[in-house]
């Protein structure tokens, strides 16, 4: 009889070192260069990162992971402008959050700030309070000029009757004429 444990599985050497990065729990969602601000940890001061962050501290200052993703873990306190490619928070945030994917405040995170991302997600049971900007292509981008640019467009103006003149809608007659009944 086939038992899981006894199976060989594919691409894993029996020999040797393993070249396989390591899998969280039950996804193919591979755990490359994660690092993690524990929560007695507190940063003053610009924060930049090149790997995935979680932060369970306190921050205050700047956060600035431009094509990583930030995790503000449930424990987090950020008083920060943040910059990322995608954004999760489960925490508190008090600044503004600009992701050039995607933001996700979940049921018990906390934002006081203006939210800058094509995409923002936002649970039920969460608290946000700020204005919500999302553009298309990547965050930052000025916006088009030229031919390209959407033209607003005015709407007509209501006819507003002057003295001596027949209100909006009804029969008026030519100049020298008298009005048709």
């Amino acid at each position: 009889m086939w038992k899981k444990d006894e199976a060989v599985k594919p691409g894993v050497p029996t020999d040797g070192p393993r070249m396989e990065a390591p899998r969280n729990s039950g996804s193919d969602m591979v755990n490359v260069g994660t690092g993690t601000i524990g929560k007695s940890v507190v940063i003053k001061g610009e924060l930049s990162a090149s790997e995935d962050l979680t932060i369970e501290g306190q921050v205050e200052g700047k956060v600035e992971l431009k094509q990583n993703i930030l995790t503000i873990g449930a424990n987090g306190r950020i008083k920060a402008s943040v910059f990322a490619k995608a954004v999760i928070v489960q925490g508190e945030v008090h600044g503004n959050i600009t992701a050039t994917e995607k933001i996700d405040i979940r049921d018990a995170g906390s934002v006081d700030g203006d939210l800058a991302s094509p995409r923002v997600a936002i649970a039920d049971g969460a608290h946000f309070r700020g204005s919500i900007d999302m553009q298309r292509g990547k965050t930052g981008d000025a916006p088009k000029t030229g031919t390209d640019a959407a033209k607003p467009t005015e709407a007509p103006k209501p006819a507003v009757p002057t003295a001596g003149t027949a209100p909006t809608g009804a029969a008026t007659a030519a100049p020298g004429t008298a009005p048709a009944r």
